[in-house]
């Protein structure tokens, strides 16, 4: 969308017979499911980039504010409904935990100025150590708190262990423990108070496939059903991109692929020193996820978002990051978009989304083993929250775990959150927007700076793109958000891959 409204000739190559990566839609006769997120948070990130566009959010997507946020379950006995109003949310916690209820709001006070310190990181390239020098490092240093994890930063302001899993949960968005993630990541649950969280109508998927009705009408050459097979090099640059059974001349190639995936299979080796193929390998990665998607008949009396902590979360983490096992208690969670919009399914039926994080791909696990066993826990699990008489129901079932992640959606290891967000693997430390082994090839996603989670992924196609533009020398309309894309920008050429 972008690049194609700043008048560059724009040729998208998808391997799949549709749009979205993980942020597609997965459909069987009138159920529809979200393949991977299943809602917005922070919409703002897309609303500009819309906005870049000359366009609104608003007018091309029907976002559904979700109201109770979602249900937490702890360990299967207490449970909290968390709502965005703060002086409603702020007596709920007291009914859990009355000592806890008045640092509600001084969380929500601390966080929006963490917030506001840390926008500007998330909006800007990091290609070196130096640019962490044009930072007000003391002050960020102070508020960010890198010497700390999730967990003991909330510590600050809550004792109680369950109104600390309500604002730490979060960090399972990037694929990471609370009691390994770095501190910065509280924004996350800050950011559900402060913006709410959002369902667009047909689901986030439905967002994917109208982005790419706008590029193709803006003039983007889509090609579906299209694998890359490799890339033709002068020296460091990318001349062309490889299908197949085509070859496609470029100036420029942004690779939105999976990245440890795509590299070793896409660019030799010898291309690469510091992405080598022996350091992609030691790169520390984020758990997977075991999903089911079932179609069921009948509705399901559960909100739209329910969470169900483990008795021992700890130990669930632990087994996930550390023995790199599947939990005897696994924590999981449910989305039930039907209570909301009734196009996810047919008529009186459910489309029920399941998700249980699990450790990438390891040999501690075989799948080819354990998806029965694990696959009927998994069914008990939601049998006792509430989903009664659940296998007779069943009318259609698809499964992904670790193994089908990696090889249907080409993901290293099943790693659904691509490279874990730890302190060592964060800005400069990221494969760059600009990617640094090759000249005029470009990242965007999870796996290149800001990280993971779809606000910070919009954020990263913002970055590369105007990175491109400006080794293209394309001006580009928008600069500022808020100016809408004129015809005279549109008369622009330069080619793209």
């Amino acid at each position: 969308m972008l690049a194609s409204s700043a008048g560059m000739r724009v040729t998208l190559l998808e391997t799949r017979d549709r749009v979205g990566g993980r942020t597609s839609t997965l459909e069987h006769d009138g159920y529809r499911f979200d393949l991977g997120p299943t809602f917005f948070l922070y919409p703002e990130a897309l609303r500009s980039l819309f906005r870049m566009c000359g366009l609104s959010l608003d007018d091309a997507v029907d976002l559904q504010r979700v109201d109770p946020h979602y249900r937490l379950v702890f360990g299967g006995d207490t449970s909290l409904d968390v709502v965005p109003d703060p002086d409603e949310m702020e007596r709920r916690i007291a009914e859990l935990a009355p000592e806890d209820a008045p640092s509600f709001k001084h969380f929500l006070r601390d966080n929006r100025r963490k917030l506001s310190k840390t926008t500007p990181i998330l909006q800007r390239p990091f290609s070196s150590p130096l640019d962490l020098l044009q930072l007000p490092i003391a002050d960020l240093f102070t508020s960010l708190r890198p010497w700390s994890s999730v967990d003991s930063d909330l510590r600050r302001y809550f004792d109680d262990p369950r109104i600390r899993l309500a604002f730490s949960f979060q960090s399972k968005y990037l694929g990471m423990s609370p009691f390994k993630c770095p501190s910065l990541f509280t924004i996350l649950s800050f950011m559900e108070y402060e913006y709410g969280i959002f369902h667009p109508r047909g689901g986030c998927g439905a967002v994917s496939q109208t982005m790419a009705d706008i590029a193709v009408d803006m003039g983007t050459d889509l090609r579906l059903d299209t694998t890359v097979t490799g890339f033709d090099f002068e020296g460091r640059r990318v001349t062309a991109v490889l299908t197949e059974d085509e070859r496609f001349d470029c100036d420029s190639v942004i690779v939105n692929a999976d990245f440890a995936h795509a590299m070793p299979r896409l660019v030799p080796d010898h291309l690469r020193r510091r992405w080598s193929d022996r350091r992609i390998a030691r790169k520390k990665y984020s758990c997977s996820t075991f999903m089911m998607y079932l179609g069921l008949d009948g509705e399901v009396d559960l909100p739209h978002h329910s969470i169900h902590l483990a008795e021992d979360y700890k130990q669930n983490l632990a087994d996930i990051e550390g023995e790199m096992r599947l939990s005897e208690d696994p924590s999981f969670y449910i989305c039930n978009p039907s209570t909301t919009d009734e196009s996810m399914a047919p008529e009186g039926r459910s489309a029920l989304y399941v998700l249980v994080p699990v450790p990438h791909r390891n040999r501690n696990v075989d799948w080819s083993r354990d998806f029965a066993p694990f696959r009927a826990k998994v069914l008990r699990k939601l049998e006792s929250a509430g989903v009664a008489d659940l296998e007779r129901r069943i009318r259609f079932e698809k499964v992904m775990t670790p193994a089908t992640w990696e090889s249907d959606m080409r993901i290293h290891l099943g790693a659904t959150f691509s490279l874990a967000h730890t302190m060592d693997q964060l800005l400069h430390l990221r494969p760059q927007n600009r990617f640094e082994e090759l000249d005029g090839v470009f990242l965007v996603g999870g796996a290149t700076h800001p990280g993971s989670g779809l606000p910070v992924i919009y954020e990263s196609a913002k970055i590369s793109t105007r990175l491109m533009a400006e080794d293209l020398g394309v001006t580009v309309p928008w600069q500022d958000p808020d100016v809408a894309v004129r015809p005279e920008h549109l008369e622009q050429q330069a080619s793209l891959g």
